[in-house]
């Protein structure tokens, strides 16, 4: 009878195939780990950043409204476009500046307090925002503040909404877009329609 020896029987007598079998369970061991470990970052990444969304306030719809008590505000038509890879809640969205405020959502007035958008969806909120000073608004872009929650959390981002373009006879100015929605709604106030 004649035995056939490979290597693999050889390494074996001499207790080295426990050793290569260790290492490969170290190797594997370490790999996991390391999987791991950047699949947590990733989610934790992903737990802090905001949600992408395309903001759009809607100057068409701009009406402006004096109350019983002289406080002059418009409802203001603000569209959310959802950019991201998830959904998100959308649970306030505040701003407020010299001669500017932007109120919370009153159910009263038919504005939803929350509002959820799908991936690629989009939603229209509508919020009252109260001029105080016409004057007073700043010139420059000012943030606005929302809140929201995903399925990682809640969190919230400021936002610089884009500029509004005032035509003119020599073209169009990009002015920052409280300014020009301040200067639409106080120019309504004291034009002929009001007085």
């Amino acid at each position: 009878m004649v035995y056939i020896v490979n290597s693999d029987d050889i390494w074996q007598q001499f207790g080295v195939t426990t050793w290569r079998a260790q290492r490969v369970r170290l190797r594997r061991v370490v790999s996991v780990l390391v999987s791991l470990v950047v699949v947590v970052g990733f989610l934790w990444w992903l737990r802090e950043a905001p949600p992408q969304v395309r903001w759009r306030l809607h100057s068409s719809f701009l009406d402006a409204d004096v109350d019983e008590n002289g406080v002059l505000s418009t409802r203001a038509y603000i569209e959310m476009e959802n950019e991201g890879l998830a959904a998100f809640t959308l649970t306030g969205i505040s701003a407020e500046m010299p001669g500017l405020r932007l109120l919370p959502a009153d159910e009263a007035q038919d504005e939803r307090s929350t509002v959820t958008v799908e991936r690629g969806g989009s939603q229209t909120v509508v919020r009252r925002i109260v001029i105080t000073d016409c004057a007073a608004v700043p010139r420059e872009p000012q943030p606005v503040r929302f809140t929201y929650r995903t399925w990682m959390g809640s969190g919230s981002a400021e936002v610089i909404w884009g500029s509004w373009r005032l035509e003119g006879p020599e073209g169009g100015l990009p002015v920052a877009w409280q300014r020009a929605l301040a200067s639409d709604v106080c120019n309504e106030v004291v034009s002929g329609e009001w007085l």
